[in-house]
């Protein structure tokens, strides 16, 4: 047996005691999850965020389209409630009275040029390019071969046959 054989037994030893690490997946803190009773009632997690970078996570009812946070009163339309695993959400950033909104940012994103979705529309059509590029060349071939093909046909036709 040789040195690299050995290694190579000692590597797979190695790689079979090493633990294998578990992705954790995110759950809310408990008590902060709305139901599906509560939902009905019009409450949502709320997701703040404060200046520091802290997130708090809170569970507050909307009443006639705002929540109270902090004493002070915020916007929460249906347009700033996000969902996660059903469970309604709103991203509060503790500066403004106003939450998150993807619709805002989508938009201004398509303003400032930095949205995605150009990207995608571009890619899509480099490779639709890149695949037509090779159509052609199919067909030159297939279209060679026919002509070689008829021209056979019409020399045997007109040296009689061959037999």
């Amino acid at each position: 047996m040789g040195i690299n054989s050995r290694l190579q037994m000692l590597e797979e030893k190695l790689k079979e005691d090493e633990p294998k690490k578990k992705i954790k997946k995110f759950r809310f803190p408990f008590g902060k999850k709305v139901g599906k009773s509560q939902a009905k009632k019009n409450y949502v997690t709320i997701i703040k965020v404060n200046e520091n970078g802290n997130l708090d996570f809170k569970k507050i009812q909307i009443k006639e389209q705002t929540i109270v946070e902090d004493g002070i009163p915020r916007l929460a339309t249906p347009n700033y409630v996000l969902r996660w695993k059903k469970n309604p959400v709103v991203i509060l950033p503790s500066w403004s009275t106003e939450p998150f909104s993807p619709e805002e940012h989508f938009r201004k994103s398509l303003e400032d040029g930095s949205n995605t979705k150009g990207y995608k529309i571009l890619l899509a059509k480099m490779q639709s390019e890149a695949m037509n590029a090779k159509k052609p060349i199919g067909n030159m071939l297939k279209i060679g071969l026919g002509l070689i093909v008829v021209v056979v046909i019409g020399y045997a036709l007109i040296s009689g046959g061959g037999a």
